[in-house]
């Protein structure tokens, strides 16, 4: 049980320095001229590398395993979690919000709030189960 936690400190720890990459890489890139989308993806293709290579050793200790299939299917979890979950769950919470009430930027951050953490779920649950389930044996 107290592995478990680690682990999902550990998780998170990784989560929280992914998306900071993410988004200071973004706002640099773009302060240098790229375009918005070129910039994100670029920001993001670095955090994604990051991402997998820091819960595969750090978050999951799971380096005995064959890294090209893990490097597979965290790719494949990732963006179902990025682009099938977050999409429906953005749409459905600015959708049930009311635009009378509250302010666009706020409805977007409170339904980007909800899609993250059910992501942040979502990916913990396929990491910690598929991708990365041949982890070592704890020490």
């Amino acid at each position: 049980m107290v592995k478990n936690k680690k682990e999902k400190l550990r998780f998170g720890s990784v989560g929280l320095v992914a998306t900071s990459i993410d988004f200071v890489l973004l706002f640099v890139i773009s302060a240098l001229g790229f375009p918005a989308v070129a910039a994100n993806f670029i920001s993001t293709g670095l955090a994604f590398c990051f991402s997998f290579f820091a819960n595969r050793h750090f978050a999951f200790k799971a380096t005995n395993g064959n890294a090209k299939k893990q490097l597979i299917l965290f790719f494949i979890v990732t963006f179902i979690g990025i682009w099938g979950i977050q999409p429906v769950i953005i749409w459905v919470v600015t959708s049930s919000l009311d635009s009378n009430m509250w302010p666009s930027y706020a409805i977007l951050f409170v339904a980007k709030l909800c899609a993250t953490s059910v992501t942040l779920v979502w990916n913990y649950f396929f990491y910690s189960r598929v991708v990365f389930k041949g982890r070592e044996a704890p020490m």
